[in-house]
């Protein structure tokens, strides 16, 4: 599969537009049947049929027992959607199946997981934003918002959305890619972190360019960029051209860094389905 723009990735919400539409948590859920948005760890419980994988919709299983109350998120081809998380030790028995986020085969289209990703940052930041950092209060949802304020220093809390920086090195018709040691054998992708304190994107592709590869980048062009739920992301992608430097990788990061070209790859590539692939296919391949 092949995405025209960054845009529409799956994640973003162009992927769903259309068919899906928010609400915040102060919208009124009269009960009407809806569909179900469900999480199990690291995986999305969905239908599996003859048509391949769908959202749960209507009654539910006794096994499925809500410990909370789940949260409407909006509507689903003008129906409610709503969403929470089941135990790990909950059985799933067929026709429902729990489909990680992260599987080998893209079972899950690119609409479930933009809907299971949105679940995922929701239920994140809800399971976070019980308690006031500040002092320990109990927080309480601002109306039509995500926010929530403290009952007790009045301190206002706002969803968490991490900036990060993803980017591609070229140097001639070569490009950096690089390789950490949790990864699956062979797979390399490309420089990235998190943006730091007083520091724009493009610096923040300076630096973490310099600390994990040790080499100098100029030229830096912003392509795009991707909601990336794991927890709660946004990747802004980048391309930059080599400035000078020899390879030194930073081994507390990384377990290799090397040049590569179109016709020497290395074993395996990010999904297709990321912003890294996304990056690599257009402004290293070509595609």
């Amino acid at each position: 599969m092949s995405y025209p723009e960054a845009v529409n990735l799956p994640f973003n919400g162009e992927v769903i537009r259309g068919d899906f539409v928010p609400a915040t948590p102060g919208a009124i859920d009269a009960g009407e049947s809806g569909f179900w948005a469900i999480l199990q760890g690291n995986a999305m419980v969905v239908i599996e049929n003859a048509g391949g994988l769908a959202l749960p919709e209507g009654e539910l299983p006794d096994s499925f027992a809500l410990k909370q109350e789940p949260l409407c998120i909006g509507r689903w081809r003008n129906r409610p959607l709503r969403v929470f998380r089941i135990g790990r030790d909950v059985t799933i028995s067929l026709p429902y199946v729990a489909e990680p986020f992260n599987a080998v085969e893209d079972r899950l289209d690119d609409r479930l997981l933009t809907l299971g990703g949105l679940a995922l940052q929701i239920l994140h930041w809800e399971r976070l934003s019980t308690f006031c950092s500040r002092c320990g209060g109990a927080l309480t949802r601002i109306p039509a918002t995500w926010g929530k304020k403290c009952t007790a220093c009045s301190h206002e809390h706002y969803p968490h959305i991490h900036p990060c920086v993803i980017v591609l090195i070229r140097r001639g018709d070569e490009f950096l890619l690089v390789r950490k040691p949790e990864w699956a054998k062979g797979r390399y992708s490309l420089v990235a972190g998190f943006l730091d304190f007083g520091e724009s994107l493009e610096e923040c592709v300076r630096r973490e360019v310099k600390e994990e590869t040790g080499i100098e980048v100029t030229g830096i062009r912003y392509v795009g960029s991707q909601n990336w739920p794991f927890p709660s992301q946004l990747m802004a992608g980048f391309v930059a051209d080599y400035a000078g430097g020899e390879l030194r990788v930073d081994e507390t990061e990384l377990e290799d860094a090397r040049w590569f070209c179109s016709e020497a790859m290395p074993e395996t590539l990010p999904p297709k389905r990321s912003i890294a692939r996304w990056i690599i296919d257009r402004y290293a391949l070509g595609k």
